[in-house]
């Protein structure tokens, strides 16, 4: 497994319409090969920044998902809502624990 964390400011008073094209991408990657989980994270002490962190089986598959028309038809509006220092890091996950989990 690997996680790909995401880290972009947006432009003053684009957060609503931004955290919703997001919300429409994770339910789209649902029905991706590959898609394990993801999380849409803003900073306490920074309102206008957003981390994404999506967990994939491979960065192959997240390439694969990045290269479909229903995400890229949303790709030129969300670089009008953020500025364009977005940052990518990807992770191999070497321990996953959650709740319920043993």
């Amino acid at each position: 497994m690997m996680t790909v964390v995401s880290t972009m400011r947006l432009n003053s008073h684009s957060r609503d319409e931004w955290d919703q094209l997001i919300r429409e991408r994770f339910r789209s990657a649902h029905k991706r090969e590959g898609w394990i989980s993801g999380q849409l994270l803003a900073p306490t002490d920074a309102p206008d920044t957003r981390v994404i962190i999506g967990s994939w089986r491979s960065q192959q598959d997240w390439e694969a998902w990045h290269k479909d028309p229903a995400f890229l038809s949303t790709r030129a509006r969300l670089d009008e809502l953020q500025q364009a220092n977005h940052q990518a890091v990807w992770y191999d996950v070497i321990e996953d624990a959650r709740a319920g989990s043993h």
